[in-house]
């Protein structure tokens, strides 16, 4: 028997009890200039984002933005529906010595606009990222997220991820 219930990403369709709501007319696509803007909405609008973002000054964000597209391991992909971008993600290729040489996908910054979340679009952006890591040789990919996003993990898990190491970060900025 296959299993109906909702992803914890998607919202069910009417027409259809128990199916999620397919993602529709959406594109993922590498990030321009143009949807810098847009992008630290993205980033601003959680609980997290809200107190580190700044939408006034987006100076920072377009070195960040021009320093990103410069490097070849880096992808800052967004997913626009109807000319809007309605998510973002930025994806690192990390070489390494470990396991043998492998190649990694890091998946980080990963955001949808709140109006389209559960629709399915997370995980459309998350198997982009997958797919994406594949095609340039990743022998894995990773992410990590905030302890405090339990949703975020939920859905992370039922995409396949398992929670395998605990992160550690130091900020340098003080």
């Amino acid at each position: 028997m296959t299993d109906t219930t909702p992803q914890p990403d998607q919202r069910s369709d009417p027409d259809r009890p128990g199916r999620p709501v397919p993602p529709g007319d959406v594109s993922i696509r590498p990030a321009s200039l143009d949807d810098l803007a847009a992008i630290v909405g993205l980033l601003m609008d959680d609980p997290l984002g809200a107190g580190r973002e700044n939408p006034d000054d987006l100076a920072p964000y377009a070195r960040a933005f021009v320093a990103l597209s410069r490097d070849p391991n880096q992808v800052l992909a967004v997913a626009e529906r109807a000319g809007e971008v309605v998510g973002t993600l930025q994806l690192t290729l990390i070489p390494g010595l470990s396991h043998q040489g492998a190649l990694r996908g890091q998946i980080e910054a990963v955001r949808v606009r709140v109006d389209e979340r559960r629709s399915g679009l997370g995980t459309v952006l998350i198997e982009w990222a997958v797919e994406e890591s594949a095609r340039r040789g990743a022998a894995m990919v990773q992410l990590t997220s905030s302890t405090s996003r339990k949703g975020a993990h939920a859905f992370y898990e039922a995409l396949g991820f398992q929670a395998s190491h605990v992160g550690f970060k130091r900020d340098l900025r003080r």
